[in-house]
């Protein structure tokens, strides 16, 4: 488990569920576990920071859907916080903006309620506050 959390950022959930999987009994998953963190391959903030920043870059999340996948691994709030807050807020607009001006090229023959409708679904169901969404939605060009 150190070599594979030497490769890439893991967090606990993801190393118990490996480790469970291969059938090794629970003292031995805490003690691995324990190991981990003693040693510095675990670390919960840096976890938080690489998978919101990585989320923002190759998924095209917004911070609803990371915060909330973040909880679902069982994170510390606290360090959920701090990397979505570390989220470059240039990189975190043109993403949204990217991801409207797509969609809106898929929307043919909308009126402009609908239009506008259908991109602010698509954005939410993406991650996006709401206010975020209006705001890229006024500064960019959707028609």
């Amino acid at each position: 488990m150190a070599a594979l959390c030497s490769t890439s950022e893991h967090c606990e959930s993801d190393i118990r569920q490996k480790l469970a999987k291969a059938a090794m009994p629970p003292a031995d998953i805490e003690r691995i576990v324990t190991y981990l963190y003693d040693n510095a391959y675990l670390d919960t903030a840096r976890y938080c920071n690489a998978y919101a920043s990585d989320q923002l870059r190759f998924a095209h999340w917004g911070r609803m859907k990371i915060a909330q996948a973040l909880r679902i691994k069982g994170l510390p709030q606290t360090d959920i916080n701090e990397a979505l807050d570390l989220l470059p807020e240039e990189a975190y607009a043109s993403v949204l903006h990217d991801l409207l001006r797509q969609k809106a090229r898929t929307l043919h023959d909308e009126d402009e309620f609908t239009r506008r409708a259908k991109l602010m679904r698509y954005a939410a169901g993406r991650g996006f506050t709401a206010n975020e969404i209006i705001d890229a939605m006024d500064s960019v060009n959707i028609n």
